[in-house]
C-alpha cells in the first residue's frame, strides 16, 4: 500500500476522532502518532495537512456535501462516511495536484475498508457530484 493511501487512512481515523471527541486536531494527530511505531515523515506530513485542511474548511465542505445529498441531513450521515466525504471534498477543492478521479477512487477504497459495502456507491456518487460542481 502506498504512502499517500496510508496517509489518507490515518487522516480518516483522525477526522473520525475529531468528530467524536471534539478535541483539537493537533492533539488528535499527536496522540495518533504516539500510538504508532516508525511512521514515515512524509506520511505524517501529508496526513496532517489533510486533517488540518479538512477541519479548517469543514463548514464549506459540509455545505458542498449537503448540496449532493438532497434528502440527507449531515447529522444523518454515519461518522465514518462523513469523515470520508469531508476528506474527499477537501482534496477535490484544495489539493489541486491530485486528479479528481484519484480522489474519488481513494475515497471509495476507504469506504470499502472502513464502512459497509453500500457506502462506497454513496461516497462515489456524492464526490462525483462535488467534482462536477467545482469543475475538477
Amino acid at each position: 500500500m502506498g504512502t499517500r493511501r496510508r496517509a489518507r487512512e490515518s487522516a480518516i481515523q483522525c477526522l473520525y476522532q475529531w468528530e467524536v471527541t471534539g478535541a483539537s486536531p493537533e492533539l488528535i494527530l499527536q496522540g495518533y502518532w504516539e500510538s504508532r511505531d516508525l511512521v514515515d515523515a512524509g506520511l505524517k506530513r501529508f496526513a496532517a495537512s489533510l486533517v488540518l485542511g479538512t477541519v479548517a474548511h469543514v463548514e464549506e465542505i459540509d455545505a458542498m456535501i449537503s448540496e449532493q445529498t438532497h434528502h440527507w441531513r449531515m447529522d444523518r450521515l454515519g461518522l465514518v462516511e462523513k469523515s470520508i466525504l469531508r476528506l474527499g471534498g477537501y482534496e477535490l477543492v484544495y489539493e489541486e495536484d491530485t486528479p479528481a478521479a484519484v480522489v474519488i477512487d481513494e475515497a471509495v477504497e476507504l469506504s470499502k475498508r472502513f464502512s459497509d459495502p453500500e457506502a462506497s456507491a454513496f461516497v462515489n456518487g456524492v464526490l462525483d457530484g462535488m467534482s462536477k460542481r467545482v469543475g475538477t
